[in-house]
């Protein structure tokens, strides 16, 4: 255990009462946080410069704390390599460090980690669900090593972050390349020059179809509706449904049948046109106003092969060129460009062959994420460790 002195946060950091004026907020010369990130202690931005409440104004080199989230991670450190103010409710505290005694990175890292949770539940009144004010916070007292040895400190976590951040990137790059060589699969057994190229219409067993529009007011409990999230993986994603309050008819239009393709028509540039095969009982999933379903005729074409189809390069590059608005008003496709999408067609046994294929790397993918998912919890709880030693003297 570290024999470190012991001092209060009152005698490193100093509150900064300022605020921002209302033509610097109205105009927008000082941007506003929206939030800060639970995970990294990195802060976003507001788009607009409305704000209904008070606010209070954090300099370049300040550490920004919000009262609520505090426990959680919510503190951010604004950099002195930046330039102008930022702005932030009265639920957030801006403190300023005096540097002959504390560096500004030691204590970002030391109050976003456990040791400090700890001490806030031992020192503040109703623990870390008490918002976290300066006069709560200042008092507290904390174990704090030379200046010299904090900087040894943050040199090291930075370094072992790092570590920890680029392993979570090859693990990432790793899982988005093997999506990219099946879809480079299913492209290179489409190259044949003498394929059938039919239009999508050319291809259905009954018109298309958009799902129901279901007001926000009704969400609770009752039919089970998906989410436009459920087709974006090119996989039906049975977790991505919500339950809406209404009723609805045992033979409606809006119950998803097993087989029917759901398409996205509206969501990101990149998600419009995604697709997949609803694999379920009858009337027990409904279909919201933002996807269409796709019925296919068996006769002609399996409906995963042209649900794989909407995944390939030729369909992404019609769908790009084919959707309308823009990312503020979120791009849509419509039925009729949907409908017109030209869909190479080889016989039904080759289409089947093509799916086995696809279907044998997919579970070569599936058991690499699932060793990527233990991996990934191994990385998360790795920086808390190397916290928790940094802050006890054995790092």
């Amino acid at each position: 255990m570290n024999k470190w002195p012991i001092v209060k946060i009152g005698d490193i950091l100093t509150e900064r009462r300022e605020s921002p004026s209302p033509d610097d907020l109205a105009y927008g010369r000082v941007r506003i946080v929206s939030k800060i990130s639970f995970d990294t202690g990195r802060f976003d931005l507001r788009s607009e410069s409305k704000t209904k409440t008070g606010m209070i104004l954090a300099h370049p080199g300040d550490l920004l704390i919000s009262g609520i989230n505090a426990a959680k991670g919510a503190i951010a450190l604004y950099g002195a390599e930046n330039i102008e103010p930022i702005a932030a409710t009265i639920h957030y505290s801006a403190y300023t460090p005096k540097p002959e005694y504390a560096d500004l990175k030691y204590l970002w890292w030391f109050f976003r980690s456990h040791n400090f949770q700890e001490i806030l539940n031992q020192h503040v009144p109703g623990g870390i669900k008490t918002e976290l004010k300066a006069k709560r916070l200042l008092p507290i007292p904390i174990p704090l090593p030379p200046l010299a040895e904090q900087r040894r400190i943050v040199a090291r976590i930075e370094v072992l972050a790092a570590q920890i951040n680029e392993a979570k990137g090859l693990r990432k790059q790793a899982a988005d390349d093997c999506s990219i060589i099946i879809k480079k699969v299913f492209d290179k057994r489409l190259k044949d020059p003498n394929l059938l190229k039919l239009p999508l219409r050319n291809l259905l067993s009954e018109p298309l179809m958009n799902g129901l529009s279901v007001p926000a007011s009704q969400l609770g409990s009752g039919v089970c509706f998906a989410k436009v999230g459920i087709v974006n993986t090119g996989v039906f994603n049975p977790s991505e449904v919500k339950f809406v309050n209404i009723e609805l008819e045992q033979n409606s239009p809006y119950w998803l049948q097993n087989g029917d393709i759901l398409v996205s028509r509206g969501n990101s540039a990149e998600l419009v046109g995604r697709a997949a095969v609803y694999e379920g009982n009858p009337a027990q999933c409904a279909m919201p106003d933002l996807l269409i379903r796709v019925r296919i005729d068996s006769d002609k074409a399996d409906a995963h092969f042209v649900s794989a189809f909407f995944h390939s390069t030729k369909a992404r590059e019609y769908i790009a060129a084919q959707i309308s608005g823009t990312s503020s008003t979120m791009p849509k496709i419509s039925q009729s460009k949907l409908e017109a999408l030209p869909i190479l067609v080889p016989s039904l046994s080759e289409q089947r062959r093509i799916l086995a294929e696809l279907d044998a790397f997919q579970a070569e993918v599936d058991a690499l994420k699932r060793l990527q998912a233990e991996t990934s919890a191994e990385l998360d709880a790795l920086l808390p460790a190397i916290l928790d030693r940094a802050f006890k003297g054995k790092l």
